[in-house]
């Protein structure tokens, strides 16, 4: 998943280029508000990072003008400023989710992945991996064109990791969508439940990959 940050400071702007592909994305850089919306408006970007006090035009700016020409891309906003009312202009320019610096990288990949899975465009309400077809609007799962029963934590799971599109979806993350952040559930149960969907999807693979979580492959 290719995302573009926008952030004029240097060694922040350095710090989430490089923590980020750590991560697993794929990461393009500008260091003002007027090359960011121009390489936002240019489009293929999953997920936008984007720094609030810009030179040449701010971040309240770049997000107005992206909303106005109608790109819907994702916009996570990293910023000095905490206030409420802060955050409720950002949201009101159009942002979608906002953190307060200093961010970890991991919780900033975190929000990343989750906006842009809350952000999935579909031509259709069909996917296909391969041997697995499923059906977004009847809940639908088959492979090979055998009807796959899901249980509905089973369905849930797998819905979370096909709207990644490709990309990995971590045991928390798949824990807070699936039981809810509440929940008080052990990660652990997550690891139960891939298990039995790895059983009724084979072929197709709920593949583990390292450090970076879960994602839907075929052999």
């Amino acid at each position: 998943m290719r995302v573009l940050v926008i952030e004029d400071d240097e060694a922040i702007r350095s710090v989430l280029d490089r923590g980020l592909q750590a991560e697993g994305f794929d990461v393009d850089v500008c260091s003002d508000g007027p090359s960011g919306l121009w390489k936002a408006l240019e489009g293929g970007h999953a997920a936008i990072v984007l720094d609030l006090l810009l030179p040449g035009l701010t971040g309240y700016r770049v997000c107005e003008q992206l909303r106005a020409e109608g790109v819907t891309t994702p916009i996570l906003v990293l910023s000095a400023k905490s206030g409420e009312y802060d955050q409720i202009d950002l949201l009101d320019s159009g942002a979608d989710d906002f953190l307060t610096k200093p961010a970890s990288i991991a919780l900033v990949s975190a929000r990343l992945r989750a906006l842009i899975r809350r952000g999935a465009t579909l031509s259709s309400n069909l996917i296909e991996r391969g041997a697995l077809r499923y059906d977004l609007a009847i809940r639908s799962c088959s492979v090979y064109g055998t009807e796959i029963a899901l249980t509905n934590r089973e369905d849930q799971l797998l819905r979370q990791l096909l709207l990644a599109n490709g990309g990995c979806v971590t045991r928390q993350e798949l824990l807070d969508d699936v039981w809810g952040t509440e929940s008080g559930t052990d990660a652990s149960i997550v690891d139960i439940y891939l298990r039995k969907l790895r059983g009724k999807l084979d072929p197709v693979e709920v593949e583990n990959v390292r450090g970076l979580g879960y994602r839907i492959t075929s052999r």
